[in-house]
């Protein structure tokens, strides 16, 4: 990792891909997300992919990535297009492990009254990088107390 909080993450173009999409990229100075594109197969570029209410699509990104150990990319909705149509990331935030190596697909859903078309080369959804902490899950035959106990959902309260 740089000074600056910054680490590589190495993105591959898969066959079949447009080179003209451009590669994820942050958008302004301060934002936390890269922008991630649609990178749709040749037969789909023209029309788009049809996004019907409350349907989901995987759309694909034409790109692979080679995250550093230690780390993942969270795929994160775009505010934009959850507020002008109702097209979320279904499964937010999604998470590519560093050892995956295929391509990086984006579940959209479409939770608005209208039918959505996802064009080529649209900006999907936003890729923020993450450090990983691991856990070591180990079984117990009791659990230390604490002020909340078993309360589970709502169980703090509404306001």
């Amino acid at each position: 990792m740089s000074e600056t909080g910054e680490i590589v993450i190495r993105c591959l173009r898969l066959a079949g891909s447009d080179p003209a999409v451009p590669l994820p990229a942050l958008a302004t100075e301060g934002a936390a997300g890269a922008d991630l594109r649609a990178n749709l197969a040749p037969q789909d570029r023209e029309g788009g992919l049809l996004l019907r209410p409350g349907a989901r699509i995987l759309v694909p990104t034409g790109l692979a990535l080679e995250i550093p150990p230690g780390h993942e990319v969270q795929i994160r909705p775009r505010s934009g297009l959850a507020l002008r149509h109702g097209v979320t990331v279904l499964n937010a935030p999604g998470t590519i492990d560093s050892d995956y190596r295929g391509e990086v697909g984006v579940l959209l859903v479409n939770l608005g009254e209208a039918p959505f078309v996802v064009s080529h080369g649209m900006r999907i959804a936003q890729m923020v990088p993450a450090r990983v902490m691991r856990g070591r899950f180990v079984e117990s035959a009791e659990l230390a107390g604490s002020a909340r106990g078993t309360g589970g959902f709502g169980s703090t309260g509404t306001g």
